[in-house]
């Protein structure tokens, strides 16, 4: 009897290990004395050679045994590969993805494949390929934000085993060209083959052409989950008209939002039995709610999300959807709706309820305690007093926004009311952009479970509370943009962010941070902090972001003090002049930095060699850094950098060692020394939207294929030695650039017509060359966005024409100064004050046409003004006087009139604008500073700003749009 036990032990423990040996991972291949089969470990290698890896994703792939690579796994008994798992990502602090222009065809000798995952890499728009549908035992594929394109292989619906399939994206991708990349389908008859699917995720798939596109609810009775976000769908292809009878009943979670729904909610709901989350967002329900009980109808929702619904226009109120009798329901967001006024009360009877979401609405009124509900987010409502959202009354809830709101008060701490809670369970609060000021309440000290406090964007004053250092269990302060002053706090707990910056802070920064052991986010940028960075920040061995700009810090940093940093991403010490960076040539450092920042400090030792490391870099600004000698050649080896500013250094050379990225899209050198000419090679960095070159010697010709940079925005090669011709093809860039500023070089010629196809432009700036000709009549007809136009000092010949807009202001007196000015003419405008007598010394003028202004005062008279004696180009401004015209000057002076009543929509702003003009130039020439206003229905004519301070505003504005595009969180 004893032996058969011991037999069946053994036979138990024989049991357990064949099941925990059934696959074999990277990890445990490694031991085993067979190799992965030799057709598929060639098929990888072919996958290998056909993508970009420049994260390394796949340099473990090297050796015989492909089942030892990362990614890849093998089944134990056969050594077949069964899963792939290259999964991308793309994210600020950790990205990695792999890049290739379609996935290779190789792949389909991987005949065994249960799992396939190629999410978050970039296949640049290819198509789906159809040999996936050749994986028949495959019971996972995930293709999701995988920059794919095109009509979904209707292969797909052969996997009969899949369990799982992905082909969603979080965003909309597009082209180089701007083309967006859709994954579509024509006809969705192909997941009638999906006999096992359970989760279907469709989301951004355009299906608004598709037929069938009701099977996804008829055809696959294992489904559970199903998105379909932003499909583009309407009523014509799933609302009304679905069968009733023929829903699958096992749906437990169904996304619908961001479609072109509206209307009354379609009866087949009321088969979803199994429903606990629905997404019904930007769902128009305005005209649904008088016959339809929604909630009634799905008796097992938990989860019901509203947002953006148009509620404000229907005759809702939560009563109507009776959530009172409803007890399944435990997150609801409504946010979106522009209900306004008063707290739906009716909300208060869902005793179920956890989580409630009414942001961005319009509710001003009290909020009434509701004592289970643990979120609540009023963020962007239009609540005037922090009172009524009663924080000190909310008592058992764990999450509160209160986010962009119109407090316009002080933060009132709790009363002595014995109505007001004992215990907080507060965990987030966050109260940033409220208009709130004063001080920062000594009485947030009692929210002792406080997580997360944010405050950022607000008006506070005085030092942070003492009080916060019994906030044990703190992870997250944010206090930034307010009015905070005195030195930064030495007691604060556990925190893993800390950002105190655009503050008036002052005194040294505290050693106590280094005790901050957990902290990952540190900003104590833009205050007035003062003394070297102390020792102790370096021994953050978390650390991932440090910023630490725009102060006064000073000290010498080392290589020594970044040993222990090997977490670090972003590392930003702009504007403290007093701090020098010395570290040398053979620098390894521990880290893998995306984003550099060392602008205004001052760098030993010339270019920073130990840059060449950083392989993963995105952002590189060394303005004003001190930085001397040639580029180095290893530059352009950095192959992910998008942002590159060098400017106001001593850099010299060619540009030809600029960085080869396919990704740069802002490259500024302005100030150097660069000399020669602009390479042909920079039109192939096509992604770039902002070229500043300015201020350096580059001499020679702008090449001729400056047409192929389709992206940019502003193109600035002003104060060079560049010559000859303007090319047509910069015409080409018809459709992205705002601003040209070629001054202050040698060009000559004509101004091209092609220029005139630049439809968007808004900076066009070709003073101080040798341009010469008429200035070109379609400048005022083509170029309706133009604000700013310079061609002073060029050889221009002809007139002036600026009749029939809205200009407004005086004339100012410098425009004697256009001494060969032959045409002038500023008729049907809204121009007032006097002619100014500088005029009367423009001796080659021949036509003037100052006619239906509001003018006023003497004519001038002058040797050629005499000669001009027609009364209509003085005719409709009533209270001039003088010949020629009939009104003689008897009054000793005329007050110019009121100016007219502006227009509500179309009215004029007063516009300055300024004419320079150097004398002694030849016949012919003459030039404008400031903005000509062509296009009769602007409502502002903007003709004079200071360059320096435009320059920097425009590009400011200009790159901050660029970062919010690319979804950049700093």
């Amino acid at each position: 009897m004893g032996n058969h036990w011991v037999w069946g032990l053994h036979l138990v423990f024989l049991s357990m290990f064949l099941v925990a040996t059934k696959y074999t991972s990277c990890l445990g291949a490694q031991n085993s004395t067979r190799s992965c089969h030799e057709r598929e470990r060639l098929a990888l290698l072919q996958f290998k050679d056909s993508v970009k890896d420049d994260f390394k994703m796949l340099s473990s792939w090297v050796g015989t045994d492909c089942c030892s690579w990362k990614g890849v796994i093998c089944d134990a008994a056969t050594r077949s590969v069964v899963r792939l798992q290259l999964r991308g990502n793309y994210a600020y602090e950790r990205d990695y993805f792999l890049e290739g222009d379609k996935v290779n065809a190789y792949l389909g000798e991987l005949r065994n494949l249960k799992h396939l995952d190629l999410s978050g890499n970039n296949f640049q728009g290819s198509r789906i390929p159809k040999f996936i549908g050749s994986f028949k035992q495959l019971s996972y594929l995930n293709l999701s934000n995988a920059y794919f394109n095109g009509i979904i292989p209707h292969h797909i619906g052969n996997l009969s085993n899949l369990k799982v399939l992905d082909l969603g994206s979080f965003e909309l991708y597009y082209s180089s060209n701007d083309e967006p990349w859709l994954i579509t389908s024509n006809d969705m008859a192909w997941v009638s083959g999906l006999s096992s699917l359970e989760h279907l995720d469709l989301s951004r798939v355009y299906l608004s052409q598709a037929n069938n596109v009701d099977m996804v609810f008829y055809m696959i009775p294992s489904l559970t989950y199903l998105s379909l976000r932003d499909c583009k769908l309407s009523n014509s292809n799933l609302g009304l008209h679905l069968n009733s009878s023929k829903i699958l009943p096992n749906i437990e979670h169904l996304d619908l939002s961001s479609n072109h729904f509206k209307g009354q909610l379609p009866h087949f709901f009321q088969n979803f039995t199994s429903l606990t989350f629905l997404d019904l967002s930007r769902y128009n329900l305005s005209l649904a709610w008088n016959s339809v009980n929604l909630l009634n109808m799905i008796p097992s929702l938990s989860e019901l999300h509203l947002s953006v619904c148009g509620l404000h226009n229907a005759p809702f109120s939560p009563t109507s959807l009776n959530f009172s009798a409803h007890s399944n329901i435990q997150y609801l967001d409504l946010s979106g709706n522009s209900i306004g006024g008063r707290f739906p009360s009716e909300l208060v009877n869902i005793t179920s309820l956890k989580v409630l979401d009414l942001s961005s609405n319009s509710l001003n009124s009290s909020i009434p305690v509701m004592p289970n509900l643990l979120k609540l987010d009023v963020s962007f409502n239009k609540f005037e007093h922090i009172e009524l959202v009663g924080i000190w009354r909310q008592c058992h809830l764990k999450e509160l926004s209160l986010s962009y709101n119109y407090f316009g008060g002080e933060m009132i701490g709790p009363s002595s009311n014995t109505s007001e809670c004992s215990h907080y369970a507060l965990e987030v609060l966050e109260a940033d952009e409220s208009e709130l000021n004063g001080s920062i309440p000594e009485s947030v000290g009692k929210l002792n479970n406080l997580r997360v406090l944010s405050l950022s964007t607000n008006s506070f004053t005085g030092s942070i509370p003492k009080a916060l250092e019994r906030l044990r269990s703190l992870e997250a302060l944010g206090l930034s943009d307010n009015k905070l002053t005195g030195p930064v706090p030495t007691f604060l707990g556990n925190l893993t962010k800390l950002d105190l910056s655009h503050n008036q802070f002052n005194g040294s920064i505290p050693e106590s941070l280094g005790r901050l052991t957990g902290l990952a986010h540190l900003g104590l940028q833009s205050n007035q902090l003062t003394g070297p960075i102390p020792v102790s920040l370096w021994q953050l061995t978390k650390l991932i972001e440090l910023d630490v700009s725009e102060n006064s810090l000073e000290g010498v940093v080392m290589e020594a003090h970044f040993a222990n940093l090997s977490m670090l991403l972003s590392l930003d010490t702009s504007a403290n002049h007093k701090l020098i960076f010395n570290v040398s040539h053979e620098w390894i450092p521990p880290f893998q930095l995306r984003y550099v920042q060392f602008s205004s400090c001052k760098i030993l030792n010339g270019f920073p060699h130990w840059l060449q490391n950083q392989r993963m870099l995105k952002e590189l600004v060394l303005s004003n850094a001190s930085l001397y000698g040639l580029l180095p050649t290893w530059l352009q080896n950095m192959s992910m950098l998008n942002y590159l500013d060098l400017s106001h250094n001593k850099l010299i050379g060619s540009l030809i060692n600029l960085p080869v990225s396919k990704y740069t899209w802002f490259l500024c050198l302005q100030d150097n020394l660069f000399n020669g000419s602009i390479p042909r090679s920079m039109c192939r960095r096509t992604s770039l939207e902002i070229l500043d070159v300015s201020s350096n010697r580059l001499s020679g010709n702008i090449p001729d294929c400056v047409g192929n940079l389709q992206a940019m925005r502003m193109l600035i090669l002003s104060s060079n030695g560049l010559s000859g011709v303007l090319p047509s093809s910069l015409g080409n860039i018809n459709s992205s650039l705002r601003w040209l500023k070629l001054n202050d070089n040698n060009f000559n010629g004509q101004i091209p017509q092609d220029l005139g196809k630049l439809r968007y432009l808004q900076v066009l700036d070709l003073g101080n060359n040798e341009f010469s000709g008429n200035i070109p009549k379609w400048i005022g007809k083509k170029l309706s966005e133009l604000r700013i136009l310079r061609l002073h000092k060029n050889n221009f010949t002809g007139g002036l024409n600026l009749s029939h807009n809205h200009l407004s202001g005086s004339i100012p007196d410098s425009i004697g100064n256009m001494k060969a000015l032959n045409s002038l003419d500023f008729s049907d405008n809204q121009l007032s004050g006097t002619i100014p007598p500088s005029m009367a010394a423009l001796n080659f003028l021949s036509s003037i046409n100052l006619s239906h202004n509001n003018l006023s005062g003497r004519i001038p008279t002058g040797k050629q003004l005499q000669t001009l004696i027609d009364p209509s180009i003085y005719a409709g401004n009533r209270d001039l006087c003088g010949a020629p015209l009939q009104n003689n000057c008897s009054k000793p002076e005329i007050n110019p009139p009121a100016t007219r009543s502006k227009n509500k929509y179309n009215g004029p702003r007063k516009v300055w604008f300024y004419l320079d003009i150097t004398c002694g130039f030849a016949t012919g020439f003459w030039g404008i500073i400031g903005v000509l206003a062509f296009k009769k229905q602007w409502r502002r004519k903007l003709f004079m700003i200071a360059e320096v301070i435009m320059d920097k505003v425009y590009v400011a504005v200009a790159v901050k749009i660029s970062k919010i595009k690319r979804g950049r969180e700093a």
